[in-house]
């Protein structure tokens, strides 16, 4: 039996083989479009919500899991480890964390600890990463949590968007809504901070938030090892060139490319492009 399992849910947007080598339990949030429910990365791929972005007026909704949802991965995981640790989006941006500890207090005989990862995207999916190596290792629930937070306060989250449009209409735009009507002269950059969406700067050109980027990226890891992702939303090749930017860049210890979830990408619209990293 192992001493942790983790769970997260599919807005963590890990790589399947990732997840299935660490053994992390991944929980589909749900998305309705064009009449139907789907379960994130089961039953929709992003391509399939981004084409229906371009060409419809209609946002796709999403919904956190149900409490049943988890309480049946809990159950599971329960049979295989001495602890779960339940990784989720700040509750300020989605439901799920709720549903999750709602869920943690239904199972009997196996501690659960739901922790708010403050960030969105491949940042909790290294938050998520992070914890099922600890566990892996053979670090207790304790230990677990805590590297789970260690790594959450690590974490920055920069991208440039093509669009306010589908954060406005989310309700998600946080301290964003000051650039509403400035929208069609510059490509903002956002970032995540403890469940809130701001602004980093404020480029007129999309080659130019790229540069903006990366000069953070600098100025933070340095030399040090580099822990990276490159999200995108519908924009592969731009984002396989940012990819080959980074690497000759940095030293990166590991560096993905992430295509955003259906969920997530419901909520930005296509075009996203950024970066998520933290140093050790």
């Amino acid at each position: 039996m192992k001493q942790v399992v983790v769970v997260t849910d599919s807005s963590a947007n890990l790589p399947a083989n990732l997840a299935q080598r660490l053994n992390i339990r991944v929980v589909p949030i749900l998305l309705a479009l064009n009449g139907q429910s789907f379960r994130d990365g089961v039953d929709i791929t992003a391509g399939d919500v981004y084409r229906w972005q371009r060409s419809n007026k209609q946002l796709p909704t999403t919904s956190a899991p149900s409490i049943g949802d988890f309480v049946r991965v809990y159950a599971s995981a329960a049979q295989d480890a001495k602890g779960i640790v339940s990784i989720h989006l700040p509750p300020k941006l989605s439901a799920t964390y709720s549903a999750a500890l709602a869920a943690s207090e239904l199972v009997d005989g196996t501690p659960i600890r739901v922790v708010n990862c403050h960030t969105v995207a491949m940042g909790q999916g290294f938050v998520a990463l992070e914890a099922a190596r600890a566990a892996a290792s053979g670090a207790d629930l304790d230990a677990v949590v805590a590297r789970a937070e260690v790594v959450a306060s690590k974490m920055t989250v920069l991208a440039t968007i093509d669009t306010l449009e589908y954060l406005y209409r989310g309700g998600r735009i946080g301290g964003a809504a000051a650039l509403l009507g400035t929208m069609l002269q510059i490509k903002p950059i956002l970032f995540v901070a403890d469940g809130y969406v701001d602004v980093f700067a404020r480029p007129r050109t999309k080659g130019k938030a790229l540069r903006t980027i990366l000069n953070r990226v600098a100025e933070q890891a340095g030399h040090q090892p580099l822990h990276a992702a490159i999200l995108h939303a519908g924009v592969p090749e731009e984002a396989e060139e940012l990819r080959e930017q980074v690497e000759a860049g940095f030293h990166c210890v590991e560096l993905y490319v992430t295509e955003m979830t259906p969920v997530m990408g419901a909520h930005t619209g296509p075009g996203v492009l950024g970066i998520v990293f933290y140093t050790d």
